[in-house]
């Protein structure tokens, strides 16, 4: 691979790096006091991917410590977000799944986006936006599979 491709793959991963901080810098400030975007990526999950997975496919999915993902999970059970249900399995393990007030809460912090959203589109027209997401969520995919 020619060294201006390989610093190209690097520029993505940093521009990606510096998006992330900058669009987690805006998420916490819309979530409630108490809350991390961690937390609301755990609800948004659940309902993106599929309700019902074991904590630790959620520490896969996130690929952070049980323990982290443990953290998480009690303080959005705490708060009744989310609840534990056995799992038919093995009966074992049990299964995350989100509750109406966790969707209520996911729901109302997108919403509170509106404003941010709103600037952006400004800057970044929804046309542009249309035409990026095809390509962010094949590189997503293709990390996503890389690696297991």
């Amino acid at each position: 691979m020619p060294d201006t491709a390989m610093s190209d793959y690097f520029q993505l991963f940093n521009e990606i790096g510096i998006i992330e901080q900058l669009s987690r810098t805006i998420f916490e400030a819309r979530l409630p006091p108490g809350f991390v975007l961690a937390q609301f990526s755990v609800l948004n999950h659940l309902v993106r991917v599929a309700d019902g997975r074991t904590p630790y496919d959620l520490a896969r999915a996130f690929q952070v410590p049980k323990t982290s993902m443990t953290h998480s999970l009690a303080v959005l059970e705490r708060a009744g977000m989310i609840e534990f249900r056995p799992n038919p399995r093995d009966g074992r393990s049990k299964l995350v799944h989100i509750t109406p007030a966790g969707l209520k809460f996911r729901d109302e912090v997108i919403a509170s986006l509106a404003p941010d959203f709103q600037r952006l589109a400004h800057a970044v027209p929804p046309q542009q936006v249309a035409r990026l997401l095809p390509d962010l969520e094949a590189l997503r995919q293709f990390l996503d599979r890389d690696r297991d």
